[in-house]
């Protein structure tokens, strides 16, 4: 399994996150190209080296991808998710040590996207090797 972290940005001042996180887990649960693929949940990211980077509290989602699916795959719902909201939040992922942050402009840029699910494909994360 390769484990994939998502931090999206508070949308609004009065957001807390989790709305959004779990808006976000709805919409990776529903995506036919992912069921049964992916499994996730929200978590902290107190304690961890992600938090420095990627807040604290519970506003991470952890993706765990099996074999049968891409790190694009789950790299394209997230992107379609943000461009469906009316106010489109950042969003942070992290596999390993790589970081990509995907903000307005990258998500209207396909080689952009190319490009990130390139470098989270190629990541080399704790015990996996690097390997999708």
């Amino acid at each position: 399994m390769t484990e994939v972290l998502v931090h999206v940005e508070r949308a609004e001042r009065h957001d807390d996150g989790a709305d959004t996180l779990r808006s976000l887990l709805r919409w990776v649960q529903e995506d036919e190209t992912l069921r049964g693929d992916v499994r996730a949940r929200i978590t902290a990211g107190a304690g961890e080296a992600v938090a420095e980077t990627m807040g604290s509290g519970f506003e991470l989602l952890q993706f765990a991808v099996g074999n049968g699916i891409s790190v694009a795959a789950l790299v394209l719902s997230v992107v379609q998710w943000r461009t469906s909201l009316r106010r489109s939040p950042d969003v942070t992922l992290r596999r390993g040590t790589t970081e990509v942050r995907i903000d307005g402009e990258l998500a209207r840029d396909p080689e952009g996207l190319r490009r990130v699910v390139e470098a989270l494909d190629h990541s080399e994360a704790p015990g996996d090797g690097g390997a999708a």
